[in-house]
């Protein structure tokens, strides 16, 4: 088989009215970060990318760093729902941003109404679950105390400047003039005051959830500036010339996006570094914001005694496979940063290999902080490889991306199955940029047949979207 996570106070009433419990006290606090379209391209997964990521390097010091992590969905909604119910998209059939989650899973509780259930107070800022611009899929259960994320501001005109590109959120340049009017920083702030808080007799759960490298890609101008020479992503024009059917037909709806940044970039030259430049300046800005929160912990009463975990919901396409935007199974729309520091258990600067979806948060962090186990949960608890990151690992990471459509990735390989059956699969040994499909090598029949057996057996009916029948 294949080897290899307000008031200023966070203070409100205990939403399951659970009685504060002998020993309670003295479970880990957590603080639960995530970032949203955070891709590979960073100093934190390789030393020579171009994107410098130094607070995460810093948070990594403290625990391990896992390099083949991987989303559960390459889509924000699936993808949260996922790891927040510890249930995959097969399971719940919430395969869409719209889908309406909630009603999918009606009495499943998220994790941080497990915590609620074990005694902590849990309070929280930014965007957790998904949001739309007609409201937000925010589950007001799962919070004691919350602050939604801040309303996005926008510059008299459009910065990017592209005609083609209708949607204000299809925009890139910096913004806003003040850095503290954006919307993470007031996140960032919120999260801040709670950790500064004098502990009560409960642990706390802290959810912070920082909206950028997510479009519109507004940053300061400050954090543009570093990165005025970046370079463009490694790209080859025939790559899709080995695709199958079923990747054509997957990708379709997303195509214009690339396809309008090639035709913008034939009259408007440079308009694609801009973007590109654009996204950089967003991460290094999601990665101040991280150095913030480190600042603020360190100062706090239980600082020492906090489990972090930090992910991203997905991957980003930068024009790598002559793509822009998440929504494939490819390695940079699924790849991402996760960092798990769990003070006693994990060795402080270690790195794993083992490839992981985010399905194993769920687990984990009930296993971290001693609460009962979820039999009912997809993932498994990665406490083993935190305790020993070359411990045996017997599975790989699994995504989906809309009904029937999978990928799997183990350690060496990429094995992608479409809803119409056709396939790839990609060496990263020797194709990290996942350039040749080798699903039609029949000496390859074996991997093929290996990463098959991890497909779905069964997959949920698509939930219906939000405010449909």
């Amino acid at each position: 088989m294949i080897a290899t996570l307000l008031s200023v106070a966070c203070a409100g009433p205990l939403a399951l009215s659970q009685p504060s419990r002998q020993g309670v006290v003295d479970r880990p606090d957590v603080l639960f970060i995530t970032v949203d379209d955070m891709n590979n391209w960073i100093t934190l997964l390789n030393s020579d990318a171009p994107i410098k990521t130094p607070n995460l390097e810093r948070l990594a010091k403290r625990g391990t760093l896992f390099t083949q992590a991987h989303c559960a969905s390459p889509s924000c909604n699936p993808s949260r729902t996922a790891t927040l119910t510890g249930l995959r998209p097969t399971t719940t059939g919430v395969y869409r941003n719209n889908s309406d989650w909630r009603r999918a899973v009606p009495d499943r509780p998220t994790i941080m109404q497990r915590f609620m259930e074990g005694g902590y107070e849990v309070c929280g800022a930014g965007k957790i679950f998904h949001h739309l611009k007609r409201g937000a899929f925010h589950d007001d259960a799962s919070f004691e105390d919350f602050q939604p994320m801040a309303a996005q501001s926008y510059p008299p005109q459009k910065l990017g400047g592209l005609p083609g590109y209708g949607s204000r959120n299809t925009d890139w340049g910096a913004w806003p003039i003040n850095e503290n009017e954006s919307i993470d920083y007031q996140t960032v702030t919120y999260c801040i005051n709670a950790l500064g808080r004098p502990a009560g007799d409960r642990p706390r759960f802290l959810a912070c959830g920082i909206y950028r490298p997510h479009s519109p890609f507004y940053a300061p101008a400050s954090y543009h500036t570093p990165y005025e020479d970046i370079p463009l992503p490694p790209r080859i024009e025939s790559d899709w010339d080995d695709l199958p059917s079923g990747a054509e037909t997957l990708m379709k709806s997303t195509s214009w996006f690339w396809r309008g940044m090639v035709k913008n970039e034939e009259t408007r030259p440079g308009s694609y570094h801009r973007f590109i430049q654009a996204y950089a300046a967003c991460v290094a800005y999601a990665d101040a914001q991280v150095g913030r929160l480190l600042d603020a912990l360190d100062q706090s009463p239980r600082g020492n005694q906090t489990i972090i975990v930090f992910w991203s919901d997905h991957g980003f396409h930068l024009g790598e496979k002559n793509h822009i935007e998440k929504f494939g199974l490819w390695q940079k729309t699924t790849h991402i940063p996760f960092i798990v520091v769990a003070p006693g258990v994990a060795e402080p600067g270690s790195r794993c290999s083992a490839p992981v979806d985010m399905t194993v948060i769920y687990p984990t962090l009930l296993a971290l902080c001693g609460l009962p186990e979820d039999p009912q949960a997809d993932g498994v608890s990665i406490v083993p490889l935190l305790k020993n990151p070359w411990a045996s690992w017997d599975r790989p990471a699994i995504m989906t991306y809309l009904p029937g459509n999978h990928a799997v990735r183990s350690e060496r390989w990429r094995y992608i199955r479409y809803q119409d059956g056709s396939e790839e699969l990609y060496d990263h040994t020797t194709d990290p940029n996942e350039w040749y499909n080798l699903a039609d090598d029949p000496r390859l029949s074996e991997v093929l047949a290996e990463h098959r057996l991890w497909l779905p057996e069964n997959e949920a009916p698509v939930i219906p979207d939000l405010g449909k029948d």
